[in-house]
C-alpha cells in the first residue's frame, strides 16, 4: 500500500534546484521547477550518478557523471548514454509541506 510522506518544506528547495532525500530505503531527487515540485529516483540509470547534484537545463536534469539527461516531469531519458528511464514519484504540496508517494 502506498502513502504520501512529508519529506521537506517548500522553503528548503529554492526554485530551479534539487535536493536528495532518503525515505523508506529510497534515494529520491526532489526538484523545484519554478514552484512546481517533482521527484525522481536519485540514481542515473547509466552508472548511478546522483541526479540531485546534476545541472538543470529547462525541464531536464543532466547527470553529473557522464551527461545523460532526463525529463524531470516524467523521468524519461532525453540524452545518452543512459538508455533506461528513471523512476518517477508522485508529489503533492500541502501548505508548506512537500509530500512524496512511497
Amino acid at each position: 500500500m502506498t502513502q504520501f510522506v512529508s519529506v521537506a518544506k517548500v522553503s528548503a528547495i529554492p526554485a530551479r534546484s534539487a535536493k536528495c532525500i532518503e525515505i523508506a530505503g529510497h534515494r529520491i531527487a526532489l526538484f523545484n521547477l519554478d514552484g512546481e515540485f517533482y521527484a525522481l529516483a536519485d540514481d542515473c540509470t547509466h552508472e548511478g550518478g546522483p541526479l540531485s547534484e546534476g545541472e538543470i537545463h529547462g525541464g531536464e536534469v543532466e547527470c553529473p557523471l557522464h551527461g545523460a539527461r532526463f525529463d524531470i516531469k516524467s523521468g524519461k531519458v532525453t540524452l545518452d548514454p543512459a538508455d533506461e528511464d528513471v523512476a518517477r514519484y508522485n508529489v503533492r504540496v500541502t501548505g508548506e509541506d512537500i509530500e512524496v508517494e512511497i
